[in-house]
């Protein structure tokens, strides 16, 4: 496990913010990212004291925004006693080393610092066992001459090894604690599988959505409970799973860790052990916030990702949340470029009457009537069907019972099926 080597500061670190902007970047969109990317700084404890944008058609390969541009960074950093520079983009090792030589501070691009976000967030063995996977598969291209290497040897007599590199030392290194976690996550899945087993009369919702659009405060207000919320980015991690009632059905609420624009590919990677609760959910609602700029642009991240999981095939329902922070005329002009999505404040309790109501059409959409009259004999099947299914009439005669309701096709073919295998080990018993 690689050693964290930096000593806990009563100060926060100061955070220079760098991004670039051109034709298929404009300025003001590269400005929200840097907003975006500031709110990443403040969650992992730094204070950005500076914002940098570069316009450019594309980065520098060398130093990301040109060696005059370098020049002047190492200018602002000295002028505002900066301790770290945090890119918007990933840097590639090259560019690193050649930003941290001439500006002489610690430097850290997006993809690092949302990792050392879900590494300080990480409670359980699973989340930290997946985010320290991801920091590994980030870190083994980026090994540098600079590295600090990941074993305890210091220099001198009988460190000098005749062939190898300590590049390459580390390397390998790496390469084995990879395989070591990955081999503790497949056990993870494995136990987590077996959980979901446990689960799968229920149907199953999963909260999606951009980070810090309100998922834990909605589960939180829908079920009564506490789960973590915080007016932070990445508040959540591991996925938690909680009952709901509504009317006329049971389901299984799912929270699920948060979305974000340039989310680390290998992060998805590791962490699909966890979101495996969004590929295995029967409907997804996807929780937006209302009151941000970039609404369109988190709806599509929120897509993409979905589409990366194998989940954008799913039934889902748009919920837009913190209306209660919205001009009247702007709720207005949402609804009207969304009318099939609901709109809630979870935080104020509004609209999820609404919300609920078509939560119970949407499992309802795959339900079909059936009308069975089976021996009493069967009394395990029939138990079975009054937790899964609707019931309207239940009529006993004799040693039958006429039952009659809805149920999923799903339940209906488990309850046939049970049917069958009752009858097959009757009739075996006869034969005998």
């Amino acid at each position: 496990m690689l050693e964290d080597v930096r000593k806990p500061s009563l100060t926060k670190e100061r955070a220079v913010l760098v991004g670039i902007y051109g034709s298929d970047n404009p300025r003001w969109l590269a400005e929200e990212h840097l907003s975006e990317l500031e709110l990443l700084a403040d969650t992992a404890g730094a204070s950005t004291v500076k914002k940098i944008l570069q316009n450019r058609p594309h980065p520098d390969p060398t130093t990301y925004i040109g060696k005059g541009k370098l020049s002047q960074l190492k200018t602002v950093v000295s002028e505002n006693n900066a301790d770290i520079l945090i890119f918007d983009d990933d840097l590639t090792a090259t560019q690193i080393r050649n930003i941290e030589k001439t500006a002489g501070v610690k430097v850290l691009d997006r993809s690092g610092l949302i990792l050392d976000i879900f590494a300080s967030r990480a409670q359980t063995s699973a989340a930290k066992t997946q985010v320290e996977l991801a920091q590994l598969q980030y870190l083994l291209p980026r090994l540098t001459r600079f590295w600090t290497h990941l074993s305890r040897q210091k220099g001198g007599i009988g460190t000098k090894g005749p062939g190898e590199t300590q590049i390459e030392t580390d390397r390998r290194l790496i390469g084995k604690r990879i395989s070591v976690l990955k081999d503790k996550l497949e056990k993870l899945d494995r136990q987590r599988t077996t959980q979901r087993k446990g689960r799968e009369e229920s149907t199953r919702v999963a909260l999606v959505g951009y980070t810090n659009a309100g998922k834990s405060t909605l589960m939180n207000t829908l079920t009564d409970t506490n789960v973590l919320a915080e007016d932070r980015l990445f508040a959540t991690l591991d996925s938690t799973v909680r009952r709901l009632e509504l009317e006329n059905h049971e389901l299984l609420l799912s929270d699920t860790v948060g979305f974000i624009r340039k989310l680390p590919h290998n992060l998805i990677e590791s962490f699909k052990s966890t979101l495996d609760e969004v590929r295995e959910a029967d409907i997804l609602l996807h929780v937006v916030d209302a009151s941000s700029r970039l609404i369109e642009d988190y709806i599509h991240v929120v897509e993409a990702t979905l589409t990366d999981l194998g989940a954008d095939k799913k039934k889902n329902l748009l919920v837009f949340n913190k209306i209660d922070l919205l001009e009247p005329e702007t709720l207005v002009g949402l609804k009207k470029d969304y009318p099939d999505a609901i709109f809630v404040s979870a935080q104020r309790g509004i609209g999820l009457a609404s919300l609920l109501e078509h939560l119970e059409t949407l499992i309802e959409q795959d339900y079909v009537a059936f009308a069975y009259n089976v021996p009493m004999s069967h009394y395990k099947a029939v138990a079975f069907l009054h937790e899964v299914a609707v019931v309207d009439k239940e009529h006993f005669e004799g040693n039958h019972v006429t039952i009659e309701g809805t149920t999923s096709k799903a339940d209906r073919d488990k309850f046939e099926s049970m049917l069958a295998d009752i009858e097959t080990v009757n009739n075996h018993s006869r034969v005998s």
